[in-house]
């Protein structure tokens, strides 16, 4: 089990982006959650098995016709024992 903070950049928001990434986490079983920050970033905590995550991030890397990621930044952070479902913030 590990548990990733990540930044994203690039256009990232008024796209779907966080709806697509709340797919992409239910799909592979990932809990976490996603938000838009003021600096026109999305940041997302996702935690799960190793291999699921990997494919999350690649899936995010790649985006859909409206989502186009430029930047990623992944940092590995304590697991959060507790968490139970994948979510999303609007700020």
């Amino acid at each position: 089990m590990k548990r990733y903070h990540v930044i994203v950049d690039g256009r990232v928001q008024g796209v779907g982006m966080r709806s697509f990434c709340m797919l992409q986490a239910q799909q592979r079983g990932l809990t976490g959650n996603v938000k838009n920050l003021d600096n026109g970033m999305v940041e997302i905590y996702v935690q799960g098995e190793e291999t699921k995550i990997d494919d999350f991030l690649a899936a995010i890397q790649e985006g859909n016709r409206f989502i186009m990621v430029t930047d990623i930044s992944v940092k590995e952070v304590p697991v959060e024992p507790n968490e139970k479902r994948f979510s999303y913030s609007w700020y």
